[in-house]
């Protein structure tokens, strides 16, 4: 059964108008219902936050409204903290930058003649090619007596506007400018903290009355789909918070350190705006550099700031959170640069803040319903289109060179073997399936089975021994690529790709059935089995024929220790049967291994029986390539 949650099918034409007019009302929902979505959001995130506290506190025996209450309480107290803190030096700070005045002054001054001096200077010189008539008739001088009169300002409105900068203000007055300015923030926190109380309080209800609105009778999906927004969320808040927390602490002792002032202020900003992605940091970075810079004279506190965030973030950013959390929440860093934008212009400053989370929520969701995978696919950081079908296309448009980049990337996790069983053989089937309908042109048939060949030669060993005369013979001219691909092995090491004289039981022998995709798998499994050091050579059955009517004095008896057949058709392998049974009287020493590659877009469903004839029968590459280190571990551990 699938995991996703079943939702009505794709869109036909007539529907994508209401489709669109759902959207533009949704998107006019959020904007204008922002003052009651954003509180309800807060606190939803908040609740996420609380969880695993709330958790801890069960455990210990508090009871759930006890945990709830303690948590909040919590909460309640290091936020006033937090914005004491923040009040108080901000205010401090406000005081003592008239005794900074000298000092930023000075640098204003010595910025200007680094910036606008040297224009002014530029500018000067460039004054003197222009005609001084040509800037008379431009810009004509003003009199004195000429002015205009919005130059004048009148002395009534200066008197007035003296007299309100200095009209006594009373206590009453004071407090009122206090209570407006601060009014709508105390408001949305009030909100938040009575919303959050009841998320709390009525977690599982409302978690059960959201997945019986959204599944309807698919419970198993919709559950698995909640508790994966869930525990995503939770742990990206958790771990983002504590991170955050460990940077702002970091910077305030780093500032402490360095002599810069109010670095409580500092520490706390940066934590707060690394919310923001990829440019909260360093915003506060740059208004504590420009304070610095603010305090003493010189340049030297201004860069060691500088440094401390730099230092700080790289730390942080490429050790810490990929040992926590990984490098990403799930989502591109292009959804997460756009998803900024677009919350931001919609709720404002919180927008931003919860941009990301927000937009994990989509992403979740476009992973268990249908009909929201499309979110899921633009936003999500997983690749779109899966390695076989990044070749096939990348095959389709010649660039062959980027698949080699991706296979190599491949290879340093997993062996050759694995990248055709997993990667090659699934591209080459897409590409015959397209064939089989005729959907591609002879000239992208071309290109994909010049991008096969340049893999194939670029990957393994072999291919690194060959000289560029013999790769740019074209593989495009003989009906077989696997054929062709031999031959630029035989045109190095001769007709029998090696020399006939060799120890006894060291050669293995790789026979296709016949057709194109069996001579090129069978010179896949070659050139994987000499990447382990084993003397594997690519023979047909007219091979062995005409090898057994031409004398050989030269041949070592009994040199052939492996043999194996190879069928890429499952149509063509009882075709195999008498191939077997023929290479058991001709070599019936030999371990008789059958690869049977199967269709993977279209799995095989019955196992195949083991012949009289066969030893093994495998359904992979990789198998195919375990079956011989079995038998030479000696070879296939040569390095």
């Amino acid at each position: 059964m699938s995991s996703e949650i079943h939702a009505s099918p794709a869109s036909s034409p007539s529907q994508r108008p209401i489709i669109i007019v759902a959207a533009g009302t949704v998107l006019a929902l959020l904007y204008f219902g922002r003052e009651v979505l954003v509180p309800v959001a807060l606190a939803l995130f908040l609740s996420l936050l609380m969880a695993p506290w709330i958790r801890l506190y069960r455990r210990i025996g508090l009871g759930h409204t006890g945990s709830v209450m303690v948590t909040v309480l919590a909460l309640v107290v290091i936020v006033s903290g937090l914005t004491t803190v923040i009040g108080s030096q901000m205010v401090h700070m406000a005081r003592s930058l008239p005794q900074y005045e000298a000092t930023i002054h000075a640098k204003v001054q010595t910025l200007r003649a680094m910036t606008l001096g040297r224009m002014e200077a530029m500018q000067g010189e460039v004054g003197k090619v222009i005609s001084q008539a040509e800037v008379h008739d431009t810009y004509p001088p003003l009199a004195a007596s000429s002015a205009p009169p919005y130059l004048v300002a009148p002395a009534a409105n200066t008197n007035n506007l003296t007299t309100e900068a200095h009209a006594p203000t009373t206590p009453m007055a004071v407090v009122t400018r206090i209570l407006s300015t601060a009014w709508i923030p105390l408001q949305t926190a009030g909100i938040v903290l009575v919303v959050l109380i009841f998320v709390l309080l009525e977690h599982e209800s409302l978690r059960d009355r959201f997945i019986r609105l959204a599944g309807g009778t698919d419970l198993r999906a919709t559950t698995a789909a909640i508790n994966d927004a869930g525990e995503r969320l939770s742990r990206f808040f958790v771990s983002t918070f504590s991170v955050n927390v460990g940077v702002g602490v970091a910077i305030w002792l780093g500032l402490v350190l360095i002599g810069v002032p109010n670095a409580p202020l500092w520490g706390v900003l940066t934590a707060a705006l690394r919310f923001v992605p990829y440019v909260g940091v360093w915003l506060v970075a740059v208004l504590a550099a420009v304070f610095a810079a603010a305090v003493v004279p010189g340049w030297t506190l201004l860069l060691m700031t500088l440094a401390l965030y730099a230092v700080v973030e790289v730390v942080v950013s490429q050790v810490v959170e990929p040992l926590l959390y990984g490098h990403t929440t799930g989502l591109s860093p292009l959804a997460v640069v756009v998803a900024a934008i677009f919350w931001s212009s919609l709720w404002g400053p919180v927008g931003l803040i919860m941009s990301t989370p927000l937009t994990l929520c989509l992403v979740v969701a476009g992973r268990h319903v249908k009909a929201l995978d499309l979110l899921s696919i633009l936003l999500g950081d997983a690749p779109a289109l899966t390695m076989p079908q990044r070749l096939y296309q990348r095959a389709l448009s010649g660039d062959s060179e980027e698949i080699i980049a991706e296979a190599r990337t491949f290879l340093k996790r997993k062996s050759f073997a694995a990248y055709c069983d997993l990667v090659l053989l699934p591209a080459m089937q897409l590409a015959r399936i397209d064939l089989a309908r005729s959907a591609i042109t002879r000239e992208q048939q071309m290109g994909v089975r010049s991008a096969i060949v340049a893999v194939i030669e670029a990957l393994g060993s072999e291919g690194r021994k060959w000289s560029r005369w013999h790769r740019r013979t074209s593989v495009l001219d003989d009906a077989s690529i696997g054929r062709r691909l031999r031959q630029h092995r035989e045109d190095v090491s001769g007709r029998w790709q090696g020399p006939l004289e060799v120890a006894p039981e060291s050669v293995v022998l790789c026979i296709g059935l016949g057709s194109m995709a069996d001579e090129l798998a069978t010179e896949i499994l070659t050139r994987i089995l000499r990447d382990l050091h084993i003397d594997a050579r690519h023979l047909s059955i007219e091979d062995l024929a005409a090898f057994a009517a031409e004398p050989h004095p030269e041949l070592t008896p009994n040199a052939v220790s492996m043999l194996y057949i190879v069928s890429a058709d499952p149509a063509r392998e009882k075709a195999g049967d008498d191939l077997a049974h023929d290479m058991r009287k001709r070599f019936p020493g030999a371990c008789i291994v059958a690869v049977l590659l199967p269709e993977l877009l279209a799995p095989r469903e019955e196992p195949v029986a083991i012949k009289a004839d066969v030893n093994e029968v495998v359904g992979s590459f990789e198998a195919a390539a375990q079956q011989a280190i079995a038998r030479f571990p000696t070879d296939a551990a040569k390095p």
